[in-house]
């Protein structure tokens, strides 16, 4: 028959201990408490999260030029919509072209 054993209880040390050098802390050592959660709003439009397929190429041309690849691939996207833009008639001008 096996004897049972019995852990030993861990020994009883007083939770108050006085010790100069390290003193409990308190409120006010602490401060007021910093609650920040989230990027907060936002001061421009946020962007649309999308995937894009490129040519390994281009890719590699706007990522060498450094940090910030995404945005100047956007920028390139944008100056090509707004070239777009520019050149062609309103649609009511090409109604009344076609008319």
């Amino acid at each position: 028959m096996k004897l049972a054993t019995t852990a030993k209880l861990p020994k009883k040390t007083s939770a108050k201990v006085n010790d100069p050098d390290n003193p409990a802390w308190t409120e006010g050592m602490l401060g007021a408490p910093v609650l920040k959660r989230g990027r907060g709003p936002q001061a421009t439009p946020t962007k649309v999260l999308t995937s894009v397929r490129l040519d390994a190429d281009i890719l590699e041309f706007f990522k060498s030029q450094g940090a910030g690849y995404q945005s100047r691939i956007n920028a390139a996207l944008r100056m090509e919509l707004e070239r777009n833009l520019s050149g062609r008639p309103s649609p009511t001008t090409r109604k009344r072209l076609v008319a």
